[in-house]
């Protein structure tokens, strides 16, 4: 049984060294409308993970991040509403989620079969290919929108508004999801955001935006609150700590879980980091 974990375990690394070697010969993303690749994974068949943690009631104004791996974040509210950011076919979060988001770039970004049970499935694309996709959803204590970014398609041409940076509204707590994020934001982007008290931001630094253009985008988005996800090993988010601690504070967290209020966000913009990959 150890052998045969071991096996598939090697097959899974080699796998994902194969697409970044194959990948890391694009051009790196420079400006605005310029996305990111898009693999075709649906191959990769992967048991579907799921976090195994324990659910507390929340306060008033008190907002739950659990950090499930990837770019999946569940996000819950004091009125019981729970999202599901990147939802997939790989690692899913420990409840059903009431809203799920998803993002066109990978398989891993996205789901075929979600969960029949989920209230409202928001795709990052217009699947019908007729231009940006549109979603401004309220359930509950929760609102959610989208702000339309580019990709690159996986034969290499731009493929626009291929995903979205999704939005979700908390009473007067803004927190932002960049998604798959392969271009800075441009002024319209930031207005289109509005105002962001936490950003869940990718750092791979290869499949999405380089790890000094995403230095640019926190920097415009200012959010007091700033949670790195898309990482694959110590190495990479290491590499992006090393340059953002000159920045700003860290935070090490020893759960994938933060409750956050929009009182008690920290004075001065703070990563926080939760454990994951």
């Amino acid at each position: 049984m150890r052998r045969a974990t071991t096996s598939a375990r090697a097959l899974r690394l080699g796998l994902i060294a194969l697409i970044a070697a194959w990948f890391g010969t694009l051009p790196a993303s420079a400006q605005s409308d310029e996305p990111g690749c898009r693999p075709d994974m649906a191959s990769l068949r992967l048991p579907i993970q799921r976090a195994n943690l324990e659910r507390t009631n929340l306060a008033k104004d008190e907002v739950r991040l659990t950090f499930v791996g990837h770019a999946t974040f569940l996000i819950e509210t004091a009125g019981g509403v729970k999202a599901a950011t990147d939802y997939n076919d790989y690692i899913r979060p420990p409840v059903t989620p009431d809203i799920a988001t998803m993002n066109k770039a990978h398989s891993t970004h996205n789901s075929r079969n979600p969960d029949p049970a989920i209230k409202q499935v928001l795709p990052g694309w217009d699947p019908t290919g007729a231009g940006a996709a549109k979603h401004d959803v309220t359930m509950g204590d929760l609102r959610v929108r989208n702000v339309p970014t580019n990709i690159r398609s996986y034969s290499g041409s731009t493929d626009f508004d291929g995903n979205s940076i999704f939005v979700f509204e908390i009473g007067e707590l803004c927190v932002a999801h960049l998604g798959h994020l392969h271009h800075p934001l441009e002024p319209g982007h930031l207005r289109a955001l509005g105002r962001v008290d936490v950003v869940l931001f990718p750092v791979d630094g290869s499949y999405t935006l380089d790890q000094e253009g995403m230095l640019e985008v926190l920097k415009s988005l200012q959010a007091r609150v700033m949670i790195p996800m898309h990482f694959f090993g110590g190495g990479t988010l290491n590499r992006f700590l090393t340059r953002s601690q000159e920045l700003w504070p860290v935070e090490r967290r020893e759960q994938p879980v933060i409750t956050v209020t929009k009182a008690g966000l920290p004075a001065r913009p703070t990563v926080i980091v939760l454990p994951g990959h």
